[in-house]
This record gives C-alpha cells, sequence and structure tokens, in this order.
C-alpha cells in the first residue's frame, strides 16, 4: 500500500479514494459573571473570526497542494463563523509527494497534490450561566479525493488552535484499482493518527487510540497534561480567589475537560485529581 520508490501503486486511471480528516478542538474556560461570559465569547468570536480561520484554511490547501476555487465564509450573530473552501488539483511534480506516517510542515512547502475536495470549518462558542463554565469548539474537516492524504495538514491545524482538547477521526472510503484490476481499499500504511503528530506536540498531551484499520477508520483523541488554573481564568486570577473557591473552580473545570474526552457524563460522586 504505501508509496515508496518503485514500490509506488501504479493506479488504471484517476485515484479514486477519498480521505478524510475531522479535526475538533476545545477551549475551556471558567467566567464567573454574566460580564465575564459575554467577554469571553467575545474574544473568542474576534480570535477565530471568519477572516482568521479563512486564512487558517488557505495554508491547509498549500500544504496539501491545492487551488482554491471558490471560498464561503460567514459571521454569525450573536456568535460563531463557517468557512467552506472548494479547491482543485495544483500541477505540483508528483514524485515529491510522501504519505508516510510522519508529521506535515507548519507550512513551508506544497508537499502533493489533489484532484478535488472541499475543506470546512465551524466554530461553536457557548457557556453555561450555572458553574461558570465556557467552552468553544471548532470543527474542521478536510476532504480529497486523489493521493495525498489529509493528515498531512494535522500537524498544521494543531498549531493553530490553542487547544485543551483535540479529537480527530480519519476514514478512506471508496476503492481504486491497479493496472492489474486488483482493488485498493487503502493507499498508505497507517498505524495510528499519533505517527502524524510533531513528537513535541505530543509531549504536551495525553492521547489515546480507538482504531479499527480492518475499516480503515482511524480515531485519536488528545487531553492536555498540565493544569494551571490561571490558563482557565478569564477576567481574573487565582490570587482574586479563597482557596475554597480554587478548588472548588478546578473541579468544575477538570470535571468538564474529563467529560469532553471521554465523551460521557462523570457522576458528581467520582473525585476528579
Amino acid at each position: 500500500m504505501a508509496e515508496k520508490g518503485k514500490n509506488r501503486l501504479r493506479l488504471h486511471g484517476f485515484n479514486n479514494l477519498t480521505k478524510t480528516l475531522s479535526f475538533n478542538i476545545y477551549d475551556i474556560c471558567y467566567a464567573k459573571t454574566a460580564e465575564q461570559r459575554e467577554g469571553y465569547i467575545q474574544y473568542i468570536d474576534e480570535a477565530y473570526n471568519a477572516e482568521r480561520l479563512t486564512h487558517i484554511l488557505t495554508e491547509v490547501t498549500k500544504i496539501i497542494g491545492a487551488n482554491i476555487l471558490n471560498v464561503a465564509y460567514q459571521d454569525y450573530d450573536p456568535e460563531g463563523a463557517s468557512v467552506t473552501i472548494m479547491v482543485s488539483e495544483e500541477p505540483v511534480v508528483s514524485e515529491g509527494l510522501s504519505n508516510s506516517e510522519s508529521p506535515g510542515p507548519l507550512p513551508e512547502s506544497v508537499v502533493g497534490h489533489l484532484d478535488k475536495s472541499h475543506i470546512t470549518v465551524h466554530t461553536y462558542p457557548e457557556s453555561h450561566p450555572v458553574n461558570g463554565i465556557s467552552t468553544f469548539r471548532a470543527d474542521i474537516d478536510v476532504s480529497t479525493c486523489g493521493r495525498i492524504s489529509p493528515l498531512k495538514a494535522l500537524n498544521y491545524l494543531i498549531h493553530s488552535f490553542e487547544s485543551d482538547i483535540v479529537t480527530m477521526d480519519y476514514r478512506v472510503r471508496g476503492f481504486t484499482r491497479d493496472v492489474k484490476g486488483k482493488k485498493h481499499f487503502i493507499d498508505h500504511e497507517i498505524n495510528s493518527i499519533q505517527n502524524y503528530v510533531a513528537p513535541d506536540t505530543k509531549e504536551l498531551y495525553q492521547m489515546m487510540d480507538v482504531n479499527v484499520p480492518q475499516e480503515n477508520i482511524f480515531h485519536t483523541k488528545a487531553i492536555l497534561n498540565d493544569f494551571e488554573l490561571d490558563n482557565y481564568l478569564f477576567g481574573i486570577s487565582e490570587a482574586d480567589l479563597t482557596q475554597e473557591e480554587s478548588d472548588e473552580i478546578r473541579a468544575y473545570l477538570k470535571r468538564e475537560m474529563m467529560e469532553i474526552f471521554y465523551g460521557r457524563n462523570i457522576s458528581k460522586k467520582v473525585p476528579l485529581y
């Protein structure tokens, strides 16, 4: 399956495989008052508005070697934004193309080409008035039809967001035929999405895989290792809080993060450390 030197697949016609990367990030914050919550949402909305997101996705198109055909973007009222980019083949020398299990650029050079694709991003800022927890989620989908895998954009995407939690899903669908007529349901080796993440990034996170390789489905989720309360407070600092308040807020934040990471509600009777 791997494209290494003379072992590169020789296909009959066009590569019909569809490779899709779904990349989700979560930013968690404690904003005690209604004014602070509104300020946090406004800050996030400005930091990740449609213009900034368009820039990020434009860089992704460079990494996967695509031509932009059309860009549609929208900032929403009261908050949130969406961007959709349609792209087509870039005339890049295919000898430099690689889908090897290694981190992609940040970006510094075009590493491949594809024939048709789309890239989308949607943002979801929200807050809860009871416990003061606010969250920001960005969903990015990169879908390619052709030789290059969107996993090569993963390293850049992770570096583009300050993320407490990251979930990544990768799936290869369809099949393509080689010159002998044999079907290939995937055209590159992959053991884990983690192999496409730079070592310095992996050191920051605890990562977990849930893979179904026989179905060409790969899932990886990550949560930050370090927890500094001041990094999660908006409008105040830990010095402004009593020890009791700090402990309570820390418990709120950790529970929120663990529930998002594991995808289920956790009983309040379960202690989180």
